[in-house]
């Protein structure tokens, strides 16, 4: 039997193919856009979701067409929190409104203040990123399309519909929306009500290692196979690349660095600490929860200055970087999209301090990464102020290319980063192992298992990295008030 794995990204769709043995037999990736139609603004047509999964169902298809021929089952992964609106014909009402969108930072303060025990029910702010303040915003800004709207769905749980003809989502994905009673696993009819919407606008849940669907026939057909295939409950990305590395006992940790960047810490219970901006989630896997710290720019925020240095190849960009004394480098704050953990702040902005005419593109390129290492750092602090310590986590995503961004990850936040021989696949490894718990009912104690360590990066003391990382946080103090000035008056976007 074979699992596919699909993970809908931000900036790309990309899938794997495993067997019994979770050897990957083949993978494929299609990149996406994002639009931004107005300053704070991040959006996406779910249709370019669908279209990317059927590209690179195709590919895989086509690479191993044997082994595709005995898929059992499916899951998804996905970037969570995105607004997808549908009407009652299950038409797509507008664009997604993603998670880096921070248009909602109003109506979190509105939504706290009409529901006051939220953070007790969810275990999280209210913050513009989720997806309960995005359906306020609507409600006074696009009042004919939110009347319009029959059912909301998270960007992975569309794509399942459009595979299955069935809404249906996961608690770890759920406990993004802040509809979720994320203690009791359940959707909270306070916290709708108070956005206007019913159970009736929600999806069906399940745990992510589930059975949730059957794909739908005439798929099935298209794709030359003659049985049956599961669609399992799948999982938030971060959620399902904690299982891809293992990361489902409590005091278990992940580290990963893609469009944003997570802090990510297993438990067995629901352990909340909203006022520094921690995420308490629900795992994909039953009686699992998990905490969080979030930034919003991690390596999108190398990315973005690539692009701003006309330097294609990123790659390249780091090892110019990794020959920068970090003394004479400017600081760099990451909020390029305002920040989550531990701020909260939808108004900070990306700041270069210190710049000079000697600084050049691995200047730059060092500071950013520095500046991601650094917030990472704050959310680790921020996990230990809610009572969880970590002493290693694995590293996943795009940023885990780089081993020196690793050391300066350790560096920074004193933790050891364990470096995997397939720890940027951790979210689509993740969801083939969903998909192949709900086809077996194996337990995660005999799938999840944790990949070999190719390197464990361990932390150097640094006096003066100690120094710029203390420099790092008075910089946000003394310039919060001003980022606050300059989104009143519509000087930043």
């Amino acid at each position: 039997m074979t699992y596919l794995g699909i993970d809908i990204g931000t900036s790309e769709v990309k899938a794997i193919l495993t067997d019994d043995a979770q050897t990957i037999l083949a993978s494929s990736g299609v990149t996406l856009r994002v639009s931004s139609p107005h300053p704070g603004w991040s959006e996406q047509n779910p249709e370019d979701w669908w279209h990317a999964t059927l590209d690179v169902i195709a590919a895989i298809r086509q690479a191993q067409p044997v082994a595709f021929s005995g898929l059992r089952g499916i899951a998804l992964s996905g970037q969570m929190h995105g607004a997808t609106l549908l009407d009652k014909q299950q038409h797509v009402l507008r664009a997604a409104i993603l998670w880096n969108d921070t248009r909602a930072f109003a109506e979190c303060v509105e939504l706290e203040a009409l529901v006051p025990e939220s953070r007790a029910i969810t275990g999280n702010q209210a913050m513009p990123g989720f997806t309960a303040p995005k359906l306020l915003w609507l409600q006074k800004y696009e009042p004919s399309l939110f009347r319009a709207t029959a059912t909301v769905l998270l960007p992975k749980d569309y794509v399942a519909l459009r595979l299955t003809g069935e809404c249906v989502s996961d608690m770890s994905d759920a406990s993004g929306t802040l509809w979720l009673d994320v203690a009791k696993r359940d959707w909270s009819e306070r916290m709708l009500a108070a956005t206007g919407l019913g159970r009736e606008h929600m999806p069906r849940l399940v745990e992510g290692s589930a059975a949730a669907a059957q794909v739908r026939p005439s798929l099935c057909q298209e794709w030359g196979i003659a049985h049956a295939v599961i669609l399992a409950g799948g999982a938030g990305d971060n959620a399902a690349a904690a299982v891809g590395l293992g990361v489902v006992e409590p005091g278990a940790g992940l580290l990963s660095l893609g469009t944003s960047g997570v802090l990510f810490a297993g438990s067995d219970g629901f352990a909340p600490n909203p006022g520094q901006g921690v995420h308490a989630f629900c795992h994909c896997l039953p009686e699992r929860w998990h905490q969080m710290s979030v930034i919003l720019s991690a390596a999108s925020s190398l990315s973005w200055v690539a692009q701003l240095t006309q330097s294609p190849d990123i790659g390249a960009l780091v090892k110019l970087a990794e020959g920068v004394d970090a003394r004479s480098a400017p600081l760099f704050l990451p909020y390029l999209s305002g920040e989550r953990t531990p701020h909260n702040d939808a108004s900070a902005r990306g700041v270069f301090f210190g710049l000079a005419t000697e600084h050049g593109r691995a200047e730059l390129a060092y500071s950013v990464m520095e500046g991601v290492a650094f917030a990472m750092a704050d959310g680790n602090e921020a996990l230990r102020s809610a009572g969880t310590q970590l002493a290693q986590a694995s590293f996943v995503g795009g940023g885990s290319r780089s081993r020196f961004w690793a050391q300066l990850c350790a560096n920074a936040s004193g933790l050891q980063v364990l470096r995997h021989d397939h720890g940027v696949a951790g979210g689509t490894m993740g969801a083939a192992r969903l998909a192949q718990m709900a086809v077996t009912g194996l337990l995660p104690a005999q799938v999840c298992t944790r990949p070999p360590v190719q390197e464990t990066v361990a932390p150097q003391a640094s006096a003066m990295l100690e120094e710029r990382l203390a420099r790092y946080r008075r910089l946000y103090r003394l310039l919060r008030e001003e980022f606050a000035g300059a989104a009143r008056d519509g000087l930043a976007s």
